[in-house]
């Protein structure tokens, strides 16, 4: 009994933690599925704008809100190309529908177009 109730302080010592940095002001994030997963890598690196993007849309906050609250299209998106994989990156907001086309590479993100649908 009284090795059960040491396991037992241990695990609850270790879930403590674990579940405090979770839900802590660390900026750490579990993700488990394959929309955060690459949002979160994209976020990880540095953006690169594309030449034929316009300069009104160089704002890396409108960027960021993409790939923080963003949708990832996988059905449109070409995962399988090398070196650069192809993201749609869609989002509802109050002026309408804001679709980010980007490119993640190993390296960076290059943001190629955003279109803003009413």
């Amino acid at each position: 009994m009284g090795w059960y109730l040491v396991g037992l302080s241990i695990g609850i010592v270790f879930l403590v933690f674990f579940l405090k940095k979770k839900s802590g002001e660390n900026g750490i994030e579990f993700c488990y599925f394959p929309n955060c997963r690459v949002l979160k890598d994209m976020r990880s690196k540095p953006l690169h704008f594309g030449d034929d993007l316009p300069l009104t849309y160089h704002d890396t906050l409108l960027i960021q809100s993409f790939l923080r609250e963003g949708n990832i299209d996988f059905g449109k998106s070409d995962t399988k190309s090398e070196p650069c994989k192809t993201y749609f990156i869609n989002q509802n907001s109050e002026g309408g529908h804001m679709e980010l086309v980007a490119q993640n590479c190993l390296d960076k993100v290059i943001v190629q177009s955003v279109h803003i649908k009413n």
